[in-house]
Parts: structure tokens; sequence; C-alpha cells
């Protein structure tokens, strides 16, 4: 069972299915310290992979989140559980069945009991699932670390992990549960015309002539249709396209890459998850550290400055102008 020494960070536990699939939506958040995959809620001590797998030993595939709850609080956790997984199937997720990979959330102390379950109660309410929700909320149990080979799987086997992530049809539940509803008309009225064009219809705008293309203020980059922080001020940098650009994303987990063949060419689309609105595309001429170029339309996104972030509801991002 893990050992937190620093009294400041809490621990979450959550079970969702596969724990590859479980990983990447919580880390890189500000407040996350250390996301692992493990084993938990059986009564089989320190249980293979292979164990767990037979439904034998009563365990969940499951994460602990270790968590600093002063930047990230429990209440946010759970709001990005929710959003992984079908909280009405009892007989495990998706692709995958058996009690190995059932849905839970386990509490470690009252007051996330309490909150787990106002948010349960709360999805319950909102009519978003036509059945009802049965991920239970259980007291905790000793966590065992899963075997090494299992631990950021997304990392050390992209290829495979995109591949069964799409497959098991996991990518295509949470689309069509949480994506920000595409009310054409409403997105009309609510955009401008040139911000309409690229996020729903792929358009460019002009380099030079767009909003951010020189824009050194400190803050984050959100998506102009679903407010999903996607880029940093902190990761942008002059590329001399006429774009503004980034090295990296705020969390990969908010950009989905596609093959874009378009005009004669090869190139690499990008796309907010939850908007699903077209950002722009990144290639592979981009500065140190990461070597890459996110070259995004101005229109896609709506800035919001350091001074404003804890007002907007992005309070957590403030931690990302403190590091040195």
């Amino acid at each position: 069972m893990n050992d937190i020494r620093n009294t400041q960070y809490e621990v979450a536990t959550f079970a969702g299915g596969c724990f590859w699939c479980m990983v990447s939506p919580f880390e890189e958040m500000p407040g996350i310290e250390r996301v692992v995959s493990g084993y938990t809620g059986g009564v089989t001590e320190h249980p293979t992979y292979e164990e767990v797998c037979s439904d034998t030993t009563g365990h969940y595939e499951a994460v602990q989140i270790t968590f600093d709850p002063e930047i990230f609080p429990y209440e946010k956790l759970l709001d990005i559980y929710w959003r992984q997984i079908d909280p009405t199937d009892s007989g495990g997720q998706f692709y995958d069945r058996g009690d190995s990979y059932r849905t839970a959330i386990f509490y470690h102390n009252e007051r996330q009991k309490e909150a787990a379950e106002a948010s349960k109660q709360a999805l319950a309410a909102s009519g978003r699932f036509d059945k009802p929700i049965v991920t239970p909320i259980l007291p905790a149990q000793t966590f065992y670390e899963a075997e090494e080979y299992h631990q950021e799987y997304h990392k050390k086997n992209p290829s495979h992990y995109k591949r069964y992530r799409t497959g098991s049809g996991r990518d295509a539940f949470i689309a069509r549960h949480w994506s920000v509803n595409r009310d054409q008309e409403r997105l009309k009225r609510h955009l401008t015309e040139m911000q309409y064009e690229v996020t729903q219809n792929n358009a460019t705008e002009p380099p030079f002539r767009n909003e951010f293309w020189d824009h050194d203020e400190e803050g984050i980059y959100v998506d102009v249709v679903s407010g999903e922080p996607l880029f940093s001020s902190r990761d942008k940098f002059d590329a001399g396209c006429g774009w503004p650009s980034f090295t990296r994303p705020i969390r990969s987990y908010h950009i989905v890459e596609k093959t874009d063949t378009s005009h004669f060419m090869i190139r690499t689309e990008v796309r907010s998850r939850e908007g699903d609105s077209h950002l722009g595309h990144v290639f592979a001429d981009g500065p140190a550290p990461t070597g890459l170029r996110y070259c995004i339309n101005s229109a896609a996104l709506r800035f919001i400055p350091k001074d404003k972030l804890a007002e907007e509801g992005y309070g957590e991002y403030l931690k990302l102008f403190e590091e040195s």
C-alpha cells in the first residue's frame, strides 16, 4: 500500500474498468503528484494481473491518485472520474467484462464519502443517462500496485494503447455522453464568423492577422467552444509563422490528434477532446524541450489572464506560473 509521507497530500482511489485508460485523464493536472495502477477491493494479498483477471480474487483494477486538495479538490477528481466510465454498467466496462473491470469509488475518509455520494446523486438527477447509476461507493481497502509494465502503459506502448482504447468503445461512449452539445444554430449565435468556420468547418485564419499570434501576456488559452484548458503562455513561442504556437498542451488528454489528408498534404490535425473543435495542426519542427510546434488558430481560443484564473474557475492553473 502506498505510504504518503507528505501530510498535505491525500489519496483517492477509483475503479473504472481497464486501468490503462484511467491514468491519463488525471495525470498532468496541477496538484496531482502521482497516479498508480493497481488492484483493490478483494481478498487475495499481493495479487498478480493474471489472478485478478481470473475473477477469483474479488479485486478491481483501479488507480490510486496522490493529490494536493488545496490545488485540485477531491470534487474535481470525481468530476473527471464520472466522465471516463459507463456508470450504468455493473458487469464491466465497454469491451472488458467481469468483476475486475467493474466501477467503484473507494473513499478514504468521511468527507470523501459524502462528496462521492453527493456527486453520484447529482449525476443521477442530471438525466444524462437513461439507466440507474450503479457505481458503488465503498470504503477503501489495501491497494496493491500492479506490475511495472502496467504503470504508465499509455506512454510505454502508445500505439497499442490508442488502438485498444478506441477499439474498446470507451472513447465513443465518452463522446456520445459527455461532448459539448454542438447545436449549430446556438454556436452561430455565440461565435464570430471566423470562430465558427475554424472550430466547426476546419478553416484556417490568415497568418499575422489574428488575435494571439504575437500575444505575450501570462495566462492560459481555453477552447472557445467548451472552455477546456488547452495551452499555457509559458509554453508559447514565436515560430515566425503568424499563428500562436506552443511546444505542448497543458494536458495531453485534452488534445486529440487526427490524420489530415486535405489540400494534398499529410498532416496531424489537433482537436479539443470535449468540444471537438478544430484547433490547428502539430508539427515536429518545434524547439526544446518537446521538439513540437502546436500551430493553433487564434479563433479557436479564448485567453484567460493569470489574474483572472481563479475568478473564472481555473484557479488550479495558477500553480503553472509559480513553478521555476
